[in-house]
């Protein structure tokens, strides 16, 4: 199992990832356990969040983040702000 990755896009990659097609998912500022059964892209409109895996490891995604979250990963989301985002599963 690989790791959560994150990057900055500009709106041309954004377009060439044909993000306009991908599911929209939002929620409030809150704490759960999530795992992830396939690989997963994202891409926040809003918000912030702290991801922390079973490792121990913690990554901040907020607005402007490109995120990929690898098949089987197990997390704990900590949402700060409220997260609106695309997805799509890879």
């Amino acid at each position: 199992m690989g790791n959560i990755t994150v990057a900055r896009v500009t709106a041309e990659e954004l377009d060439d990832l044909n993000i306009d097609s991908w599911s929209r998912w939002e929620c409030g500022q809150s704490v759960f356990d999530w795992q992830y059964t396939q690989e997963e892209w994202c891409y926040l409109f809003e918000g912030r969040a702290m991801v922390k895996t079973e490792t121990g490891d913690e990554v901040e995604i907020k607005k402007g983040d490109l995120v990929k979250f690898p098949r089987g990963l197990k997390c704990t989301w900590n949402v700060y702000n409220k997260v609106r985002k695309a997805y799509i599963f890879r």
